[in-house]
Parts: C-alpha cells; structure tokens; sequence
C-alpha cells in the first residue's frame, strides 16, 4: 500500500545522504529543511540504543547522567541534517555561483556551531560557565539568522510597499491574512525557544526538551505552507508554471477586432455566393427538365 510514496521518501532520502555529487532540486532541500526540524528525534536515536543496551532504570538517568552520555554521537546525529543542508548549499553556489546560497549555507554552519557548544554545555553538566556563555551567543546568533532568512528569503515577506503591511504583493491564502502575521510572531518566537533551557529551576529538563521539539515541529508545518506560497510564486514569474497562456497581443486590441469583422464578412460573403450559385444551378436543371420535357 502507497509503495510509490514510499518509494519516494526512500529515494530522497538516500540523495540526501549523498548531497555535493548530484544536482540538488527542490524535493532535495525541501527534504533537508523537514530533517532539520527533527534535531531531537535523531539525537535521541542513541539513547534508544543505550536503553535497549543497558535497560531502564526508575529515573530515566542510566543514559543521560554525567558523565554517562557520549555527546559525541549524539551531536554528530543532531547535526546531520544541518551539515546535509550545508554541503547542499555548497553545491548549489558551485552549480550556480549566486552568493546566496553561500550566505544560507552560513546560517546552518551556524546552527551547527549552535548544537556544538549545547552539548558541550550538557557535557557540562549543564552548569554556568564559559561553555554556557558560548551557547547562548551562538544560539542567538542562530536564531536572529534563520528567523530573518525565514522571513526574507524563504517566505519573501517584510515588503515595504505591499498592500498588507509587512507582507508581500501577491498571496494565495488571501481569505487567511491573520495567518501570515501570526506565523510572522510565532516563527520568530519558536526560533528562540532555547531560552526554555536557561532557567536552573522548573519543569525537568527532558520534559523541557521535548515541549521544544514539539514547537519547531510545528513551526515547521506552518513554515511549508508559505514556504511552499513562495516557491509556487516565483516559478509563476519565470514562466515555470503558469495557469493562463498570454497572448501575443491585447485581447481588446482594435485591429483584431475589425480583422475580425473582415473575416466574418468574408464568411457571409462566400456564403451568399455559394447560395446564388446553388440557386443558378437548380434554376438551369429546371430550364434543361421543361426542355427535354
């Protein structure tokens, strides 16, 4: 059941993990960004294999106490998603040498510098510290980067001139503009959920964790739909897509009209003549019958 779909994810999936030798299309970094929204499902892929190794004890801690863990693993697993996207990126400026995509490249070079000084912090202990000071930079560095680009560039919104402040001239979702600002104010909001992990008190630290996986989840979701708006947008300006073929001149374009009025008179004209000469040949087969008659 659904086989090609699976398919599908199976295929993409695997030219994800060999990003940089073949061209990357839409479906590959569109691909990329949805992983990039599941940092705490893959870096909790080793502990999954240390509880099945090790079992669980009565404070969920076997796997995570200090210093138990091997942040090294969880990481590199954390930061696939983001070191996929960044060789992508890389690609895509060597096929195409628009600086752009070096300039998105850098914002995963930052989120992945982000995650690396997180787990330092946690290999920590998570005390204050100077690893502590380092991942606050960098995760607001992180945060101020991709909220701008996702509203600058993969959203193309913020336009000054547009005829709903602080969006773009053209919208799909016209019957749902509350929507664009409230995913405006949310994204940037979820972009810095991080500041869940400051506090030293409150709610346990794995439940903190995951109240955060579950918001960029759905930041994500709400991220497609205009990401989505966006790249439909400028396929329809280049001529990528287009629901009208144009015409190569104006529809109410005077010359055509009388053009066409000739063609028409044309139409009568050939038929008057095809009608006097029906009624000259029947007249004549008339004339020839009262003859041989």
């Amino acid at each position: 059941m659904f086989k090609p779909s699976r398919w599908w994810l199976v295929k993409n999936i695997g030219k994800l993990l060999t990003s940089g030798v073949h061209r990357v299309e839409f479906a590959d970094f569109w691909m990329g960004d949805q992983f990039c929204s599941l940092v705490f499902t893959l870096s909790n892929l080793y502990f999954v294999g240390c509880i099945y190794a090790t079992g669980i004890d009565e404070t969920w801690r076997r796997c995570t106490a200090n210093p138990g863990p091997r942040w090294g693993i969880t990481f590199l697993l954390a930061s696939l998603p983001l070191l996929v996207r960044l060789v992508q990126s890389i690609k895509r400026w060597v096929d195409s040498r628009l600086v752009t995509h070096l300039i998105n490249g850098g914002k995963y070079g930052a989120g992945i510098l982000y995650y690396l000084f997180y787990y330092l912090w946690r290999e920590q202990g998570g005390k204050r510290g100077p690893f502590f000071v380092l991942w606050c930079v960098f995760a607001t560095n992180y945060s101020l980067y991709a909220g701008a680009w996702d509203l600058l560039m993969d959203w193309s919104l913020l336009k000054p001139h547009a005829p709903y402040r602080f969006l773009r001239p053209n919208l799909l979702y016209t019957n749902y503009i509350p929507f664009y600002y409230f995913a405006i104010i949310t994204n940037i909001l979820i972009r810095f959920i991080w500041v869940l992990y400051i506090p030293q008190n409150g709610p346990d630290f794995i439940i903190r964790t995951f109240i955060a996986a579950l918001l960029e989840s759905l930041r994500r979701w709400q991220w497609n739909f205009l990401r989505l708006e966006n790249e439909h947008l400028g396929n329809i300006d280049q001529y990528r897509v287009t629901r009208e073929v144009p015409l190569p001149y104006s529809y109410d374009d005077p010359s055509h009209d009388s053009d066409g009025d000739e063609e028409e008179d044309d139409r009568k004209s050939t038929s008057s003549r095809s009608w006097k000469r029906g009624r000259r040949g029947s007249r004549s087969d008339h004339a020839a019958t009262q003859t041989d008659a």
